[in-house]
């Protein structure tokens, strides 16, 4: 089968510009941008928002003030403003019962020519009594007669500044005319199920829901649309994973001796989560397709151990694995963890930084060259041009080296073959998520915590006894413990009270000398690393830092984590924080100190975290609070943006998609069947262009 072509034809309308739509000129298409809407298609796909109940009466004693209605009036007299400022004021009667409509700088002579004195009108606008006087002010209708009456229940689009409701509805209209007659792409047997009506039907009725009801994630036309978005992205998802295990992979299988030397160096053993992951991991390598798999673990899970293990299958080949580290800091403290267990399997491992002088990093890269280099530590720079591997077999990416599906397509799309591939972590992401951006990896999830690994207890605090945290830290200390003290800012802001770094450091300085450490971002690293060695070996007792400390800090001896103005963070971001105590033997603790008054949102973050470590449900909780973009952080994520499913809402819909596209793609690889070329029209409708050019005949 040839390639598949460009958009279809009959889409052509729907992806020419905003302004080929009637009424839509220079300024409309600006205000249309503001809100990523370029072109029919993209109104269709912009639902309202909102909706409007009109209430139709007949007497004006019939309403329920304050209540939006639509009801007959007849023009009684107009009374003019007589001084500037004051408000034009038209009185009118429904035959019983007088009511006055009220506008504040009308056009001129527009009220007299709307609004002419005898004559019956229609109108409606929200009804409020003003000194137990019926009015409304600037009603949203004025119709005659013979005018179609407002629905009772009336859409409400959102809007940028320099729209309108009513140049928003027209444009809508206009656009839900280009729609062409498509076959259905959806399963004929879910579409019966679920009583989902066709695409136009679902179209049509969302844009003109008759209730709130019609305008629920639930509602029919609202549910199948989101699965068109749905099961377009997961299409997308699936025919990536197809590409990559089409490449070409090589099997990479060792005899497990390193890996037992490791395990008989541990003072106990792995995890039941931990040797699941593994096997998952060696089985994906010794195939000759490559792997993708992803490794979810909450803080503390034991992520590293499960990457250092999966490293020395790629070294009992006789090859070479790496491990890339966000940032420098992060990547020496991995070589730092994993140096011991290199020294039991007997291999070598060396760290590669930015940092690293001329002859030692010449070193390095001819010792890489020729094997003798076994596992290499380092952020993504390990792949510049100038570093060469002699085997490499796994590559491992850490924390923050996310990046979306269209970042994978085009990996794939360049044919390139790179190692097996383990993404790891440390963020537990709820299955909706992970569907959506992780659905073309597989997946293997550390669920339970190493033995010997403490339980921290959590308290919430007011920094109104700031005195009396000093204090018992104070204790704390003399006792040997050490402490991170986090602050939301690192330096004092005239738009913020936050509590900055720089300020807790110096009055902290001042309490306990040179027991004390500062580390942030805007620090040169040099001075970062210095700060943090002194804490990992106890020259200091407490290290005050920004979140730079967020992910990946490993000093076990840590058991104290003290959060101020706690209610300033995210959940999952003082979960991360929080996982940086009890990763040694002593009983740790958590305070989350907070500002008063404490607000509601602020009060579920803190009360959350102090009842659960679960992360998973910590991150549950945050994804219902914050939304899917916020969680992970849409930017950095490849999140979709999906412009009508809700990730938070219908999560069984997601699952449903990744389920049918995966089926779909086993029967029809090529997408040739009436339904599979239905679904490239979907694709196409849905912009997942990059996807579509993958279809091939396997």
């Amino acid at each position: 089968m040839t390639q598949p072509k460009g958009r279809p034809p009959v889409l052509f309308p729907l992806f020419a510009g905003i302004d080929t739509l009637p009424g839509i000129g220079p300024k409309g298409r600006a205000a249309l941008e503001q809100m990523h809407i370029d072109k029919p298609r993209d109104l269709v796909l912009t639902l309202p928002n909102n909706g409007i109940t009109r209430r139709r009466i007949d007497n004006v004693t019939d309403a329920r003030a304050p209540e939006i209605v639509t009801i007959a009036l007849t023009v009684v007299r107009h009374h003019a403003p007589q001084t500037r400022g004051r408000p034009w004021r038209v009185h009118c009667t429904d035959g019983t019962t007088d009511l006055t409509l009220v506008f504040f700088r009308p056009r001129e002579n527009w009220i007299e020519s709307q609004l002419p004195v005898g004559e019956r009108r229609i109108i409606s606008g929200k009804l409020e009594l003003f000194d137990g006087h019926a009015q409304i002010v600037h009603p949203d209708h004025i119709l005659s007669d013979s005018d179609p009456l407002p629905p009772e229940f009336e859409p409400v689009y959102p809007l940028s500044a320099g729209l309108t409701q009513r140049s928003m509805t027209k444009a809508v209209e206009a656009s839900l005319q280009l729609l062409p007659q498509v076959d259905e792409w959806i399963d004929p047997q879910l579409v019966a199920q679920r009583g989902w009506p066709s695409l136009t039907d679902a179209l049509a009725q969302a844009h003109a829901p008759r209730s709130p009801a019609d305008m629920s994630p639930d509602s029919p036309a609202r549910a199948r649309l989101a699965y068109d978005e749905f099961l377009a992205h997961q299409m997308t998802l699936a025919l990536v994973r197809r590409e990559k295990r089409r490449l070409k992979g090589r099997a990479t299988s060792g005899d497990g001796q390193l890996r037992r030397a490791v395990l008989d160096h541990l003072p106990w053993p792995p995890t039941g989560a931990q040797t699941r992951a593994v096997r998952e991991i060696a089985e994906d390598m010794a195939s000759d397709r490559r792997m993708n798999r992803l490794l979810q673990g909450d803080v503390g899970a034991g992520k590293t151990l499960v990457a250092m293990l999966s490293a020395l299958v790629a070294v009992e080949a006789v090859g070479q694995a790496v491990l890339m580290a966000p940032t420098e800091i992060l990547a020496r403290q991995h070589a730092r963890a994993l140096e011991p267990l290199a020294r039991a399997a007997g291999v070598r491992l060396a760290a590669l930084t930015g940092r690293d002088k001329t002859a030692t990093r010449q070193q390095i890269l001819t010792d890489l060259a020729d094997g003798t280099i076994d596992i290499l530590v380092g952020t993504h720079a390990v792949f510049q041009k100038d570093v060469h591997f002699q085997d490499l077999r796994l590559a491992i990416i850490d924390e923050q080296h996310r990046f979306g599906v269209g970042q994978r397509l085009e990996l794939s799309a360049k044919g390139i073959v790179p190692p097996d591939m383990l993404i790891m972590t440390a963020t537990p992401i709820p299955r909706s998520l992970a569907l959506s951006q992780y659905g073309d990896l597989d997946v293997s999830i550390l669920d339970e915590k190493p033995p010997g690994r403490q339980p921290i207890t959590t308290v919430m605090i007011s920094d109104q006894r700031l005195d009396q945290v000093t204090d018992r830290l104070k204790a704390a200390m003399a006792q040997g413990a050490r402490a991170y003290w986090v602050c939301p800012l690192v330096d004092e802001s005239e738009v913020s009270d936050l509590t900055a770094a720089e300020a807790r450091f110096t009055t902290l300085r001042a309490q306990f000398g040179d027991l004390v450490r500062l580390v942030h971002g805007q620090m040169p690293s040099d001075q970062r690393d210095a700060a943090m060695a002194d804490f990992a070996s106890g020259v200091a007792q407490i290290l005050v830092a920004t979140t730079v400390i967020e992910v990946g800090v490993d000093v076990p001896e840590a058991t104290i984590m003290v959060i101020e103005r706690a209610e300033s963070f995210g959940l999952s971001q003082l979960h991360q924080l929080r996982g940086r105590v009890g990763r040694g033997t002593g009983a740790s603790t958590c305070l989350l100190m907070y500002h008063q008054p404490l607000g509601e949102t602020g009060a579920r973050r803190l009360t959350t975290l102090r009842d659960t470590e679960d992360g998973f449900r910590i991150a549950q909780v945050d994804l219902e609070m914050r939304g899917a973009g916020d969680v992970i952080g849409t930017a950095q994520s490849g999140l979709p943006r999906f412009r009508i499913a809700d990730l938070e809402h219908q999560s069984g819909l997601m699952a449903v998609a990744r389920n049918d596209a995966r089926a779909l793609l086993e029967r029809d690889p090529g997408l040739d069947s009436p339904r599979g070329k239905a679904l490239r029209l979907l694709m196409w409708f849905m912009q997942q262009d990059q996807a579509i050019r993958l279809i091939q005949v396997g």
